[in-house]
């Protein structure tokens, strides 16, 4: 006679639900944030007709990524132009003003033996992934109405489309939301290996993450002693801040100067030094995507009405800092109080929002500011209608900037 089957273990049953409690949500945002994605895509047949490719990495692909495959691939170098291009400006070139953190992860996945092309765009949706699981992790996990209509925010994010791009968006974001785990965890490990990434992966990251982690010492460690969250303050902000040393010892290594990424910056781009911040958001205003390029021929209904998006994008990112500090207000009303996590999100959005307008970046705040996607922390606390208002507000300008980006408008 055979043998009864052995019995189940009691947890199991319990521990897949919590599985499918802690992934599926995400999985779920990150398919429709694709789907949608992919109807933009669609809606975005170029001038002459042509179909964009969803699907091929060349779709995922735009000025910047160009250096970051060069990174990848050979890593960093730095010449005057004229060497190579005579008729170009006494300007220096190379690929020195861009981070190493996105690249050596592309390096690092190629080493399987994918293309760069194909490692760059799989490093891209893994880490939008992460982005989803972890803030969901922050939200508590569990699906309620405030938390759903977040995550489908998330889906269609303020400059989100290149965080499906070839572009270090994605992971820098998905470090700075490891980072605020790390604070509502109370690991300061944790936090600084977060901070590390970020920090290497994108300048306005860098500043952000050693901004907040200097101010965790008022607001996280609270188990600890005053002199020991200082300390764990500090250690985290300068472990986070090492991310731009390595960055800066890489080029080093390739160009023999300490001041490469500088260098370059001023040479070419006129960038280096503070600016005025609303001087440089007139300039944000006035400075209209289809400066670089405009399609020829007949133009996609999408297309044609996201030329001069750049200023509903401009006052959505501005709405959307507003909406964070409201419901960081709220928070303080009904609970008298801010968890560690709620604070590192607002300062993370409020320094993440700022820093392309003190540094001047007329041509990449919009993509810059989709960093800004930690402030989704918060977002949870508004009433459900200002959510949904906002996710229709992001739905359209989303479809805009994603049809700009795919016929090649955006730089």
């Amino acid at each position: 006679m055979n043998a009864d089957p052995a019995p189940a273990e009691p947890g199991r049953p319990a521990r897949r639900d919590r599985t499918r409690r802690a992934l599926l949500p995400p999985l779920a945002a990150w398919l429709l944030s694709n789907l949608v994605t992919w109807l933009v895509a669609r809606a975005s047949a170029a001038g002459d007709g042509s179909r964009v490719s969803y699907w091929s990495t060349g779709s995922r692909r735009r000025w910047d990524s160009e250096h970051y495959l060069s990174i990848a691939r050979a890593g960093y170098e730095m010449f005057p132009c004229r060497e190579r291009h005579p008729d170009f400006p006494d300007v220096m070139c190379g690929n020195v003003a861009w981070f190493p953190g996105y690249p050596m992860a592309v390096r690092a996945l190629s080493a399987t033996g994918l293309s760069y092309e194909l490692s760059a765009a799989v490093v891209t949706e893994a880490a939008l992934f992460g982005m989803f699981a972890v803030l969901w992790w922050l939200l508590g996990a569990r699906l309620t109405p405030s938390t759903g209509l977040t995550l489908a925010i998330g889906a269609v994010f303020p400059g989100g489309i290149y965080l499906h791009a070839a572009f270090p968006i994605a992971l820098g974001t998905l470090a700075l939301l490891v980072c605020v785990a790390g604070v509502k965890r109370g690991s300061w490990g944790l936090a600084a290996a977060g901070g590390f990434v970020a920090a290497s992966c994108h300048p306005v990251g860098a500043a952000a993450v050693v901004v907040m982690l200097l101010l965790s010492a008022l607001f996280a460690w609270r188990r600890d002693t005053r002199p020991v969250r200082y300390a764990k303050a500090g250690l985290s902000a300068a472990l986070a801040a090492c991310g731009v040393l390595w960055a800066k010892w890489l080029m080093w290594q390739a160009t023999g100067r300490w001041n490469a990424y500088e260098a370059i910056q001023a040479s070419s781009y006129g960038q280096g030094g503070l600016r005025e911040p609303f001087e440089e958001m007139r300039k944000a205003y006035d400075f209209p995507f289809s400066h670089w390029y405009t399609p020829e021929g007949h133009l996609p209904w999408l297309v044609e009405h996201g030329l001069a998006a750049h200023r509903t994008q401009f006052w959505l990112n501005a709405a959307f800092v507003l909406l964070v500090a409201v419901a960081a207000a709220l928070r303080l009303v009904r609970d008298r109080r801010l968890a560690a996590e709620e604070w590192a999100a607002l300062s993370l959005t409020a320094v993440v929002y700022l820093t392309p307008f003190f540094a001047g970046a007329e041509m990449s705040w919009y993509r810059n500011h989709a960093q800004m996607f930690v402030g989704l922390v918060l977002i949870k606390n508004l009433p459900r209608w200002v959510q949904a208002l906002l996710l229709a507000c992001c739905l359209a300008q989303y479809a805009l900037l994603g049809a700009m980006f795919f016929a090649g408008v955006l730089v």
